[in-house]
């Protein structure tokens, strides 16, 4: 496989995630309206899927580590598809939830895949570099995918948002199926054996290379998803700004985390993995420390709060690259698990995350800049010590 060909297939298989949770977010109030649910229902297409995708991960991790990563892509791939077509065809709001359910367990596949094929064709720090360009595009999909979005559901209704997952889906599946060869060199027959596979879970969640690196992935993704969560309450219903001026800020931030991608790979050049690690955990305190003066100083202005985020997303830019894949980089007989495992850390922290936003949106700025400074120092001081001292794992 070609070096284009596989970093384009890496960009498709974690643009995944994005364009799964992000494509729709337009049509919600007009598939609220259609299927006659109430809003919290409504809210369980994401969550659903949320929890499908981090906990399958843990299925497929040791499988793939089993069989390989290609029978699970296709595998995955055929169920996301399948998934696809049945939410545009769903009747109601509970046969929705359900077949989103099962979008984010296939989901699961593809994205953890991506992160142990990495692992398989790349030391650990060509694997940050070949991430960070992975993720670019990742970055391009997350900005593409509202905007296509709100033009599906505003010209084509809802269900249109869904059939074009299954399009996106069915291209991936044939390019897997006609380009794509096998990584894995070495299969594990005992990978899925419940004996071994908590041996291997058990080693992998105590190694500190791979704790240091998780911290930093998990802390980045949770103040992310802190601001997603809680940015139309608080720039729409506290800063007085429109839900056009929202979706105009997620794309800059989008635009800003494609440059920090960008960025990744001259800093890897020049300071190595644990160094570039260290940078961008200092441009997120920068970031965020100036959200928390303007909180505290009761500033009013939106743009006081907009601005600086855009420095914490090019940190997290630089983060997840050198953390997906330093991650994984301990364990080149075990990368699907790793991958896995990881992935499913991410996804619980954003989650619970969510739960106590949730509790806490109170009318003020307070919820997203506690929440995003709370983040912001976790991850910088991951990236200072563990990253520091365990950022480097030992020759596989």
């Amino acid at each position: 496989m070609s070096p284009l060909l596989v970093i384009g297939l890496l960009a498709l298989l974690l643009g995944l995630q994005p364009i799964t949770t992000d494509l729709y977010l337009p049509a919600l109030p007009l598939l609220t309206a259609q299927l006659q649910a109430p809003v919290a229902q409504t809210q369980l297409t994401l969550t659903a899927l949320l929890l499908a995708f981090g906990g399958s991960q843990l299925v497929w991790g040791p499988v793939s580590d089993r069989w390989g990563r290609r029978p699970v892509l296709l595998a995955g791939l055929a169920l996301y598809v399948v998934a696809a077509l049945g939410c545009a065809l769903a009747p109601s709001m509970d046969w929705l939830v359900a077949w989103r359910t099962l979008q984010g367990v296939a989901t699961g596949a593809g994205v953890m895949a991506a992160r142990a094929i990495v692992r398989d064709l790349y030391t650990p720090t060509a694997g940050a570099q070949a991430m960070s360009k992975a993720l670019t595009g990742l970055g391009v999909i997350a900005c593409a995918s509202p905007i296509a979005g709100s033009q599906l559901a505003q010209h084509f209704g809802w269900r249109a948002t869904m059939a074009a997952l299954a399009v996106f889906g069915a291209a991936t599946l044939v390019l897997v199926a006609l380009r794509f060869r096998e990584s894995l060199a070495t299969p594990r027959p005992d990978a899925t054996q419940p004996h071994q596979l908590a041996r291997t879970w058990a080693a992998i969640v105590r190694h500190p290379t791979f704790l240091a690196y998780t911290a930093t992935t998990s802390g980045s993704y949770a103040g992310l998803f802190t601001f997603l969560a809680a940015s139309s309450f608080t720039f729409i219903g506290v800063l007085g700004w429109t839900a056009a001026d929202v979706g105009l800020l997620l794309g800059v931030n989008g635009a800003c985390y494609i440059a920090g991608t960008i960025l990744c790979r001259r800093l890897l050049q020049r300071l190595g993995v644990r160094r570039t690690v260290a940078v961008a955990g200092l441009l997120a305190v920068l970031g965020t420390g100036s959200l928390l003066a303007a909180a505290l100083l009761d500033v009013a202005n939106a743009w006081a709060y907009a601005l600086p985020f855009s420095l914490y997303m090019v940190a997290h830019g630089i983060q997840q690259p050198c953390g997906q894949s330093g991650a994984v980089s301990a364990f080149p007989q075990a990368a699907g698990t790793a991958a896995a495992l990881n992935g499913c850390a991410m996804t619980l922290t954003a989650f619970a995350m969510g739960a106590w936003l949730g509790q806490h949106l109170d009318g003020t700025v307070y919820p997203l800049v506690f929440g995003t400074a709370f983040w912001a120092a976790w991850t910088a001081l991951a990236s200072w010590v563990l990253v520091r001292r365990w950022g480097v794992a030992p020759a596989a």
